[in-house]
C-alpha cells in the first residue's frame, strides 16, 4: 500500500528509522533556512534598509558623475565648463529680472 518513490524504487533495501528521521531533520533545516530567508526579504525594516542603501550608492554614482564634469581626472577645475555655466545661470537671472520688470510695469 505503501509506495515508493522513483528513486527509492531503484534501492532494494527498506530505509531504516534512523534514515528516516535524518532525511526528515535535513527537510525540516531547509525548510526553516527557506523561511528565515523569506521572512528577511520582506521585513518592512530590512526592506527599508536595501532601499536607503540603494538610495545612497545612486546618490554617490551621482555626484561622482557631477564631479567629473566639473574636475579633470588630476583635479583640476574644468574653467571652461563652468564659465559656461556661469553664464548660462546670469542669463537666466536677467532674463526673470526682465520678465518681472515687464509684468510688474504692465500693471500700474
Amino acid at each position: 500500500m505503501t509506495e515508493q518513490t522513483p528513486s527509492r524504487a531503484a534501492s532494494s533495501k527498506p530505509r531504516t528509522r534512523a534514515q528516516i528521521e535524518a532525511d526528515l531533520a535535513a527537510s525540516r533545516d531547509r525548510l526553516a533556512s527557506s523561511i528565515e530567508q523569506l521572512i528577511d526579504q520582506v521585513h518592512p525594516q530590512r526592506v527599508k534598509e536595501r532601499q536607503i542603501a540603494s538610495a545612497k550608492t545612486l546618490a554617490r554614482a551621482e555626484v561622482a558623475n557631477l564631479r567629473s564634469q566639473v574636475f579633470y581626472p588630476n583635479g583640476e577645475l574644468r574653467t571652461a565648463r563652468l564659465a559656461a555655466l556661469g553664464g548660462a545661470v546670469a542669463g537666466f537671472v536677467t532674463f526673470v529680472v526682465v520678465v518681472r520688470k515687464i509684468v510688474r510695469g504692465g500693471k500700474k
